[in-house]
């Protein structure tokens, strides 16, 4: 049996399609994540328009399920999602970090826990409509994460963070194929999410509106939570700080560090006959650092919390590809193991706004070899 994990959108649905195509014993199952009444909502109370993560979600994937003729479950696991993604995102936000909040839940939700539930099902294999490739080389003796064939689809940067026993579950039924086979193979099926449009946004924010979904959930969720520039540790109310200068010249103010990302140009409020972007968010001082186009260029950075995939360890340099955000290409660099399980990143050439909070993740070739997280 083979428990597959079913979003609502034509991906996840295709999946299900191609297995039962093939003659797979399934079981679906869906995640209930987040409340979309809670902060983001008009001024009526209605939820703002969600492409992920709703309520019709849901129903386009019991649809499906039935259409098929494979079993379904709904699984709440909001209580687990707000505590190991969305409060995390909060914080890392306001200690001047960019998070990265897809793939924590890919890791701490999505896969662990349908891992947890393919066992509890007996399921052998783990199914998702993600566009990677996995396979086991005999070899090493590891199970290998690699990209999709098709790259503009390829989600592999989002699962860096698997582990090899998550791996060893997991199947990715779309690995070698592109969007239109997928949404014409769901429309033979005649599957009703074969023409659902695709979900690029966070589904606790459906508008985008990173500062302001903050803003509502401290004010809605008062709480202690570990940020860096309040006196006591804690999570307090936010504070407006300076606008400075690598020498620290103050140029303005800002109301809030986490309306603040590197690479920034828009938004400043800062006359200046040059172009400025922000090159540093300084959570300690609460402050915003500014400078030109070329102070954002970067020759290294350090990587932490890394997770090896292709590898068990780096014990030397090693020459691999790395994508610093999720639509970056990759870059040529080597990695250089640090005493304390870090990673320093030398590339071949200066890479513009690296951020720290985005993940790095290390290709060698289609091949995953590990990522971490920019610091």
């Amino acid at each position: 049996m083979i428990a597959v994990a079913m979003s609502g959108g034509v991906d996840s649905s295709t999946a299900a399609a191609l297995l039962k195509n093939q003659g797979e014993e399934l079981v679906g199952f869906s995640m209930q994540l987040w409340n979309q009444r809670r902060i983001n909502v008009g001024p009526d109370g209605e939820p703002l328009p969600s492409r992920c993560c709703s309520l019709d979600d849901l129903y386009d994937a019991r649809t499906v399920a039935n259409r098929l003729g494979f079993p379904f479950y709904v699984v709440n696991l909001e209580s687990e999602f707000e505590r190991d993604v969305v409060q995390p995102f909060v914080v890392n936000y306001l200690n001047g970090l960019t998070p990265s909040p897809c793939i924590a839940c890919n890791s701490f939700l999505k896969f662990d826990k349908l891992v947890e539930l393919a066992r509890s099902a007996e399921a052998t294999k783990v199914a998702t409509g993600h566009y990677a490739r996995v396979t086991f080389d005999e070899s090493s003796g590891r199970w290998c994460l690699l990209r999709a064939v098709n790259r503009a689809k390829d989600q592999s940067y989002f699962l860096f963070e698997l582990t090899q026993e998550q791996l060893s579950y997991a199947l990715f039924p779309l690995g070698e194929m592109t969007k239109q086979e997928v949404r014409e193979i769901a429309e033979k099926a005649g599957l009703p999410t074969a023409g659902k449009p695709e979900s690029q946004e966070i589904c606790f924010v459906p508008d985008g509106n990173y500062a302001r979904f903050i803003e509502r959930y401290l004010l809605e969720e008062p709480r202690s939570l570990p940020v860096l520039n309040q006196p006591n540790g804690q999570i307090g109310p936010i504070s407006p700080g300076d606008i400075v200068t690598r020498n620290g010249e103050v140029l303005g103010q800002h109301q809030g560090i986490h309306r603040y990302t590197v690479g920034q140009r828009r938004g400043l409020g800062i006359a200046a006959p040059d172009p400025l972007y922000v090159i540093e968010v300084d959570a300690m001082h609460n402050r915003v650092v500014v400078g030109s186009s070329e102070d954002l260029l970067k020759n290294e950075m350090l990587v932490r919390r890394i997770n090896w995939i292709s590898i068990p360890s780096l014990t030397r340099p090693q020459r691999v590809e790395v994508r610093i955000r999720s639509r970056a290409e990759e870059s040529p660099a080597t990695l250089y193991p640090s005493d304390d399980g870090d990673v320093i990143v030398r590339f071949d050439q200066p890479q513009r706004a690296v951020t720290p909070g985005q993940a790095a993740v290390f290709y060698d070739g289609d091949i995953v070899v590990g990522g971490g997280w920019i610091a």
